[in-house]
């Protein structure tokens, strides 16, 4: 399933359900983006080493929150509500970054909200997902590019190739993961609360 038919009657007010549900996802991503970092630890100098910009591969692990968050609860700011959320919690649990993961959590979050903000949040499937995911690899490139001087440097481990390997990261992850790992939690029912979920199963409100 790419697409879902979207509810004619949209409220953009949250609710506490809402704030709850995007609370979790911000939660529980934490806890993959913390692992992520230690997975990149392992991985990241390794990949470097063959291909400068190569473990762009691994960026997508941090993208999902807010796309996933908007998805379900389809209210604005969702994606940086949660991409925050999860970027703090990573954060305190301690990672290499330090505090500069709240500053590109930030980032990542309001790219990934672009794509629904474009569609004025009335466009839900498959293709929106991934631009979303899209932009928010292309805000982690532009944060890591230019913090890290690579602005003159595009064959650097933050240059041309680190931002293709993110974009594709980033939609394979975000775009194609995240829509079918919420197409499931749907079929489940977990969901009927949202119209996302709803949407999914075919009930009406």
């Amino acid at each position: 399933m790419t697409s879902v038919t979207g509810s004619s009657r949209i409220s953009l007010r949250w609710r506490v359900v809402d704030i709850a549900v995007a609370s979790v996802i911000g939660v529980v991503s934490s806890l993959i983006f913390w692992a992520a970092a230690l997975l990149w630890n392992v991985a990241g100098s390794p990949m470097e080493a063959v291909v400068p910009g190569l473990s762009g591969l691994l960026n997508g692990l941090w993208l999902f929150a807010g796309p996933l968050a908007a998805i379900i609860v389809r209210k604005p700011g969702a994606a940086v509500y949660a991409e925050v959320i999860a970027a703090v919690l990573e954060a305190i649990l301690g990672n290499a970054w330090g505090i500069s993961t709240l500053y590109i959590g930030l980032v990542q979050g309001i790219m990934a909200e672009i794509a629904f903000v474009i569609f004025m949040y009335r466009t839900w499937n498959l293709a929106v997902t991934a631009l979303s995911g899209l932009l928010a690899g292309i805000g982690c490139w532009g944060y890591t590019f230019f913090t890290n001087l690579q602005a003159i440097d595009w064959a650097g481990s933050y240059g041309f190739i680190n931002l293709i390997t993110t974009i594709i990261s980033a939609v394979v992850v975000v775009g194609v993961l995240m829509w079918y790992l919420y197409i499931a939690i749907a079929h489940t029912g977990a969901l009927d609360r949202f119209a996302s979920g709803r949407d999914v199963r075919g009930i009406t409100a």
